[in-house]
């Protein structure tokens, strides 16, 4: 009842928001701006009308990146469709940076209530030195019942088959949740000898080993039984949506989780926009709005997914215990030998410490240290892991030529 509940909000909230948006534009006359009392009164009605959550994923809007100096067109295209999953492409204009061809890389979103588009800022980044593929995660209340579940051990098997797909000399970067599905995919390629396995993987800020430095997150998902989960946060899709009834693990719950971590910043952030918008600094209040219209865009993550990685990640720890099946096949690390590791995380990481992502390094016991790279980014939380200036300045040129080393 809990998703109808907030479904009943959302429809009687969307007639308020209508009248704000056209009491906006009205207060948007120009001979409005020169009275104090009509400029704060169009703040408030601009916050008003852009408050809510979308569950709508939002544009990459990547339509251009400078290679080599010059600027070239992009251009999205899905490789691969599936329910629950979509491989898109960055496709560049130029195939070749400096004269050779561009490294293949395959970044793998999390799957974890915001939609990839995320990772916008990473992709865009990475573009001009790579042929960048993405996970696209289709938002699980619009994906029919038909379609059937989609868990923990489906995802490792879609990484492997977008690896195939890709063919060889690929690089595999995962962001946030998904390390510990791709370090099982390659860990399960490596011991079938598969001649398709990556030439290197960067693991981002995952939870490898969430009991190596405990957070809030951690501590808290510890502290309650699956039964409490399943029971709390666990509902069904609306009757109204394609994907009517399904069993998920809804998107606005995960935000409100988040937010809650952090509520202090958020009202502050907020209470800057209004002040931006009062005193007539548009672009002031055009960065922070982008910033909350993705970080407000959420999906429902199925339920099974969600589930089974709560038990056997942060609860079971099957991982780093050794015990971390997929189908039934044993998970070993240790067999991978072909594959270049490199782990990034965030000093000031409140959601995946410092250590959580490193532990890969111990799984990965019969990968030569000249495989190895450790990376620890100075001054960033998680966000800041794969997102922002330092990303951009001092991060990403790591991981690039980490990259290029074991191409």
């Amino acid at each position: 009842m809990l998703y109808q509940a907030y479904q009943a909000h959302c429809d009687a909230f969307a007639p308020v928001r209508l009248m704000a948006e056209t009491a906006r534009g009205w207060l948007s006359q120009p001979f409005f701006h020169y009275m104090p009392v009509a400029r704060g009164a169009h703040a408030a009605m601009t916050m008003l009308s852009q408050a809510g959550i979308s569950h709508q994923r939002p544009q990459f809007g990547i339509e251009r990146v400078t290679v080599a100096g010059e600027e070239v067109a992009v251009t999205e295209e899905v490789v691969a469709a599936t329910p629950f999953c979509n491989l898109i492409r960055f496709r560049k204009a130029a195939a070749k940076v400096n004269g050779h061809a561009e490294p293949k890389l395959l970044m793998v979103a999390p799957l974890s209530g915001h939609f990839s588009t995320l990772l916008r800022g990473t992709v865009d980044t990475a573009l001009p030195d790579h042929d960048v593929y993405l996970t696209d995660w289709v938002n699980a209340r619009n994906v029919p019942l038909r379609h059937g579940r989609f868990d923990l051990d489906d995802m490792v098997e879609l990484v492997i088959r977008f690896i195939h797909l890709l063919g060889p000399d690929l690089h595999v970067m995962a962001v946030c949740q998904p390390s510990v599905p791709v370090l099982a995919a390659v860990s399960l390629m490596a011991a079938a000898n598969d001649p398709h396995q990556p030439k290197s993987m960067v693991l981002m800020g995952g939870p490898i080993d969430p009991e190596a430095n405990p957070t809030e997150v951690n501590h808290f998902a510890h502290s309650h039984p699956l039964s409490w989960f399943e029971r709390t946060v666990i509902d069904t899709v609306p009757a109204r949506y394609p994907g009517a009834f399904r069993r998920v693990y809804p998107g606005f719950l995960q935000l409100a989780g988040f937010m809650s971590m952090n509520i202090d910043r958020h009202v502050t952030a907020h209470w800057s926009m209004f002040r931006h918008l009062v005193e007539g600094d548009g672009d002031s209040a055009a960065a922070a709005r982008a910033f909350y219209d993705e970080y407000l865009s959420v999906m429902d993550l199925p339920a099974d997914f969600y589930l089974q990685t709560m038990q056997r990640v942060f609860h079971d720890h099957d991982l780093m215990h050794e015990r971390f099946r997929v189908r039934g096949d044993l998970v070993e690390p240790g067999a991978i030998e072909r594959t270049a590791l490199m782990t990034v995380e965030g000093e000031r990481d409140d959601i995946c410490a410092v250590g959580q992502t490193a532990a890969a390094h111990t799984l990965c016991r019969n990968l030569p240290e000249t495989m190895k790279r450790r990376h620890v980014q100075p001054k960033v939380g998680h966000y800041g892991v794969f997102h922002g200036r330092r990303w951009q300045t001092e991060t990403y040129p790591k991981v690039r030529d980490f990259i290029i080393a074991h191409a």
